[in-house]
C-alpha cells in the first residue's frame, strides 16, 4: 500500500467533531489491567514468576519481532499508513468491512468509553460477579448504577438473571472467557441477551482471551448488525501487553458513537505492524493455545493431586481457593518472588506462565499452604475493592 500521510475518513470525522463529552472523556483515567494487578503493590522485581496480570510470557511473535525491528527507523513519522494496514488485515480475517472495526492502543480504551457512551445515571452498567473491574468502575466514574449478578453453577454468566436485574440497562458487559475465572458463556446464551435486552441498550462483549478456548466467538453477531460491541486484544494469545494494540468490532453507527467520545490519537506504529505479522502468522495461535492448554492440565492435575480447590479454567488463568485471606496468601508467595493476584475474599487468580514458572509456583504454593512460608493479614485489600493506593487516584463510589 502506497505510503499517504492521511486520517482514515472515520478517524477524521470524529476528529472534528470532538465534543465537550470527548474532553470531559480525556481527564478521568481509564482503568486497565496493570492498574488492578499492580494496585497493592508498590513495586516488582526485574526478576521473579510474574504470574498475576495475565500476561503471556512468550511475547511477541517472532514475525512480529521483525516487523518490530524493522519498523523502529521510521519511529519518529505518524505513519498513517499503517493504521489503514491494520484494520483491512483484521478485517480480510474476520470477514468484515472495514467500517465495522477501529483499532486502538489495547481494549482498554474502547470499553472504557463504550461503558461512558451507553450508561449514564439512569442506564445502569449489569456485569458478572466475578468479573473483570475496568467497565464497573467507568460505570461509577460515570454516575451509572453497576448491578453485579452472580455466575452460574458453572461459572457462565447468567443472562436471564443479568436481562431482570437489569431493565434499565445501558450496558450488558459479558467477558467470555470470563476474567478472572476463564470459564465460558456460550454464544447461545449471548444471543438470547441481545435478543431479549431493553431497547438502546448494548451487549459488549470482551474476548479478550478467545482464542485459547475452543469457544465460538461473536462476531457473527457483529456481522449481522445486532447491537453488540465486541472487543479484541494482541495483549493475551499474542503476547503483545507491552505494545498496546487492540481492536472494537460493531456496526458503525455504534463505534461512530464511541469514537465520537474519545476523539482519534496516532496508534504506536510498532504495535501497528506487530500487530498485522502476528495476524499472518498461521501458526501462532494453535501453537499458543496448545502449549498453554499444556501446562495448564499439568498444573490442573497437580492441584488435583495435591487436594486444592480450583476453578476449571479455558483460558490463561484460573481462580484457586486460598483457604485463609487471599492477601496473606498474595504476600506468602511474594516472599518467595512469586507473584499472583488479583483477590476475591479467599480465591485469588493464577495466570498459566511459563512450564518453568508454573513449576516455582507450585513449589512456593505448597510451601506456603503448609505452614513453611507466612505473611500477616493485612496491607491494601484487593478484589471487588481493589487496592487503595492506585484506585484513590481513580475515585470509586461504593
Amino acid at each position: 500500500m502506497a505510503n499517504r500521510l492521511s486520517l482514515p475518513s472515520a478517524s477524521r470525522r470524529s476528529f472534528l467533531s470532538l465534543s465537550a463529552a470527548a474532553s470531559a472523556a480525556l481527564a478521568l483515567r481509564i482503568v486497565t489491567e496493570p492498574m488492578l494487578a499492580y494496585a497493592a503493590r508498590e513495586s516488582l522485581p526485574m526478576e521473579g514468576v510474574k504470574i498475576d496480570a495475565n500476561e503471556n510470557p512468550l511475547g511477541p511473535a517472532a514475525s512480529a519481532r521483525e516487523a518490530l525491528a524493522a519498523i523502529v527507523p521510521q519511529g519518529g513519522r505518524y505513519s498513517f499508513w499503517l493504521n489503514d494496514d491494520l484494520v483491512k488485515t483484521l478485517a480480510e480475517t474476520e470477514g468484515l468491512k472495514p467500517e465495522q472495526l477501529r483499532v486502538y492502543p489495547g481494549s482498554s480504551e474502547p470499553l472504557h468509553h463504550a461503558v461512558a457512551v451507553f450508561t449514564s445515571a439512569q442506564r445502569s452498567y449489569v456485569t458478572a460477579d466475578p468479573g473483570y473491574e475496568a467497565g464497573m468502575i467507568a460505570a461509577q466514574a460515570g454516575g451509572a448504577k453497576v448491578v453485579k449478578v452472580p455466575l452460574t453453577k458453572s461459572y457462565a454468566h447468567d443472562v436471564k438473571a443479568m436481562l431482570a436485574a437489569g431493565p434499565d440497562a445501558g450496558v450488558f458487559y459479558v467477558c467470555t472467557p470470563n476474567n478472572p475465572t476463564g470459564t465460558l458463556t456460550s454464544h447461545s446464551d449471548i444471543e438470547y441477551l441481545v435478543e431479549n435486552k431493553p431497547k438502546g441498550s448494548v451487549v459488549l462483549v470482551d474476548e479478550a482471551y478467545i482464542h485459547f478456548a475452543d469457544a465460538v466467538s461473536v462476531m457473527d453477531l457483529v456481522k449481522a448488525d445486532k447491537d453488540v460491541i465486541l472487543l479484541r486484544t494482541f495483549s493475551k494469545i499474542y503476547g503483545m501487553a507491552g505494545l498496546r494494540c487492540g481492536a472494537v468490532f460493531g456496526r458503525p453507527d455504534l463505534l461512530e458513537k464511541i469514537e465520537n467520545y474519545s476523539g482519534w490519537n496516532a496508534m504506536p506504529i510498532t504495535a501497528l505492524v506487530a500487530a498485522s505479522a502476528s495476524l499472518k502468522d498461521a501458526q501462532l495461535v494453535p501453537e499458543r493455545k496448545r502449549i498453554n492448554s499444556t501446562i495448564r492440565s499439568q498444573v490442573f492435575a497437580w492441584l488435583e493431586r495435591n487436594g486444592y480447590s480450583y476453578i476449571p479454567s479455558e483460558s490463561n488463568c484460573f481462580m484457586l481457593d486460598t483457604k485463609r485471606p487471599a492477601k496473606a496468601a498474595i504476600d506468602a508467595m511474594a516472599k518467595q518472588n512469586v507473584f499472583i493476584g488479583r483477590i476475591w475474599p479467599t480465591y485469588a487468580r493464577i495466570t498459566i506462565g511459563t512450564a518453568s514458572e508454573m513449576e516455582q509456583f507450585q513449589t512456593a504454593w505448597q510451601k506456603m499452604m503448609t505452614g513453611a512460608v507466612t505473611a500477616s493479614v493485612g496491607g491494601i485489600p484487593g478484589a471487588g475493592e481493589l487496592g487503595k493506593r492506585n484506585l484513590d487516584r481513580i475515585v470509586i463510589r461504593a
